[in-house]
């Protein structure tokens, strides 16, 4: 997949940050290939390296080696992009590389669908991929999403029925989203005669409440009247307002059952 094909400018722009894979360590630099474009070539030079004197530059780079650099200066007429290892922070470096390892992630799971759909990777990032990053800000958070809400989240992008089907169960088979959990008891009764019902239709509803409130939750018999329930969510804050939102609701049930409930947190 090219770098066009992800939506990126043929060459970086000034400030960037980019991936590069050091190809050769010379006296007074290191070339390296910009992994996002297409291993273009650019150099890093040794007066860039650090901010203090640098004895051996070998000490700081060696060739094999992924390094985030930010791009001082580019000449696309000479093929030429001047790089600063000294100027990227460590924070720089840890969020680069993690939206780096997203997109290529992101990437394979596009040509995983484009497989299925029988069609090429530029064509479905064309079609649907261009979607996803206007709706979602990237090509993976729109499937990171797709992995928690399903093929409507994509459907909401603009995407076609069949792509969102697919895309959406892809993502949801290899996107794993970490989260917290958060948990309580229920102690419930319902005294009529449809009341295993009544409970089993509520707590089914509750589960909607949480995936409306960005959150998931299982809820379990621990041997009537008791059940957990595991709520999870991208954070505690969200886990704990959408649990809020689910307690609240089932409470509001039982007010038309023939019994009660309370809730222990745990």
């Amino acid at each position: 997949m090219t770098a066009l094909s992800l939506g990126l400018p043929e060459w970086p722009e000034v400030g960037d940050l980019v991936v590069t894979t050091v190809l050769r360590v010379e006296s007074y630099g290191a070339y390296v290939g910009l992994d996002e474009y297409n291993n273009k070539e650019g150099l890093l030079h040794i007066s860039e390296i650090s901010s203090r004197w640098v004895r051996n530059i070998r000490n700081h780079v060696r060739p094999n080696q992924k390094v985030v650099l930010q791009v001082l200066r580019t000449d696309p007429g000479k093929g030429q992009v001047d790089l600063s290892l000294r100027r990227v922070s460590r924070d720089d470096k840890r969020k680069k590389l993690e939206s780096w390892k997203k997109a290529r992630k992101a990437e394979t799971l596009l040509a995983q669908a484009a497989q299925e759909l029988g069609t090429g990777v530029p064509a479905l990032y064309g079609s649907a991929g261009v979607k996803l990053v206007e709706a979602y800000g990237s090509l993976y958070e729109g499937l990171e999403v797709a992995s928690k809400k399903g093929e409507d989240a994509l459907k909401e992008a603009g995407v076609d029925a069949k792509t969102a089907k697919v895309l959406s169960a892809i993502a949801q088979d290899k996107i794993i989203i970490k989260g917290v959990t958060v948990q309580g008891v229920f102690e419930a009764t319902a005294m009529s005669s449809s009341g295993v019902l009544d409970i089993k239709d509520a707590f089914m509803k509750a589960e909607e409440v949480a995936l409306e409130n960005e959150a998931t939750v299982k809820i379990y018999t621990l041997g009537a009247p008791k059940y957990r329930i595991e709520l999870t969510a991208e954070d505690y804050k969200k886990a704990e307002q959408a649990l809020d939102h689910v307690v609240k609701f089932t409470q509001q049930a039982w007010t038309g059952f023939e019994g009660a409930i309370s809730f222990t947190r745990e």
